[in-house]
């Protein structure tokens, strides 16, 4: 099997988890270089996961052996990263959201289409353990015709998060706890449940934080299938608790908490699955395990073999952001 070759544009804080599962696919992948704009930044993280550094992003893109780009930088600057390396020929695979705004993140998908190229988004909690057990579920039909389908995302953020440079804007990420936390929660909602077909929705900002951007939001919704369902999304719940997404069939109730799935059937008959592992709803955002985005980059790798969608798409992700895009404008900012 021929390796990926693969470059990674950004070191911040999300790219630490790609590196240690990048290590980890060493035999299905190899990092050709990393970009960054901090130099020191740059050549701690690659001095730490032993990549090469690469000279710039024009010289990665000009690179024949590079097959596809991991863009992990900033929402606001997405869309021209994605534009040039679809433009190359280039695979990408882009953290979330796919940028700040709905039109901008239409061109993404639509400049990779047109280029022939696979777009993967990391929505990496779809490869949670027991989010693929639910999944399972539901798609099976054990649960029965969808009656109900909510979120529940309690996390806590202290405002020293909030307080670094761009966070919580518009301007840089798009908005608040919606395109930045309650993304994948709505992702694996939507995902599951199916098309929204209504919403009524009111986001704020509360006392606990000083920001541009909503860190509460609530919404009911309804469902192209009929079913009826909610979303709370908040990053001001002190200490922080596991998100839950609960489906309500006809044939039964599946709760997930975090990484603990409880599935209770009409028949009488309980089930229940547990993974350990966080998805860092406290004060440390990167308090969860790595083992989700390996999962995540080896099917994209996959993909790019098998020349075939992976399994979280480009039109995945733009389904939750114009489902994002109807939260936010459907009852307006109170601040």
């Amino acid at each position: 099997m021929r390796k990926s070759r693969v470059a990674i544009i950004g070191a911040g804080l999300a790219a630490t988890p790609h590196a240690l599962a990048l290590n980890e696919l060493r035999d299905e992948a190899e990092v050709i270089g990393v970009v960054g704009r901090s130099r020191e930044r740059l050549e701690q993280f690659t001095d730490t996961y032993g990549f090469p550094v690469a000279e710039s992003f024009d010289a990665v893109l000009k690179d024949p052996r590079v097959d596809a780009v991991l863009v992990l930088t900033p929402p606001h600057t997405h869309l021209e990263f994605v534009e040039q390396a679809a433009a190359e020929g280039k695979h990408v695979l882009l953290e979330k959201p796919l940028d700040v705004s709905l039109a901008r993140a239409e061109r993404t998908v639509v400049a990779c289409r047109e280029a022939g190229v696979q777009l993967g988004v990391v929505f990496q909690n779809r490869f949670r353990p027991a989010v693929q057990r639910l999944a399972a579920l539901a798609k099976s039909g054990a649960l029965g015709a969808l009656a109900y389908a909510g979120v529940s995302l309690r996390w806590w953020r202290p405002q020293s998060y909030y307080d670094e440079s761009g966070r919580g804007t518009y301007a840089r990420d798009g908005g608040g706890v919606l395109m930045t936390q309650a993304i994948h929660s709505l992702d694996i909602l939507t995902w599951l449940a199916g098309e929204v077909s209504s919403v009524v929705a009111a986001t704020g900002t509360t006392s606990l934080h000083s920001m541009e951007a909503e860190d509460f939001a609530s919404a009911a919704l309804t469902f192209e299938s009929g079913a009826v369902g909610h979303m709370l999304a908040t990053t001001a719940a002190y200490p922080g608790f596991p998100e839950r997404i609960e489906l309500v069939g006809t044939n039964g109730t599946a709760v997930l908490e975090g990484g603990h799935l409880r599935v209770f059937f009409h028949d009488g008959r309980v089930d229940g699955f547990h993974d350990p592992s966080s998805s860092g709803f406290g004060a440390k955002p990167m308090d969860f395990s790595h083992t989700a985005h390996r999962d995540l980059l080896r099917d994209f790798f996959a993909a790019m073999r098998e020349e075939r969608a992976p399994l979280v798409t480009g039109d995945d992700a733009l389904r939750v952001q114009r489902l994002i895009e109807r939260i936010t404008n459907s009852g307006g900012h109170c601040q």
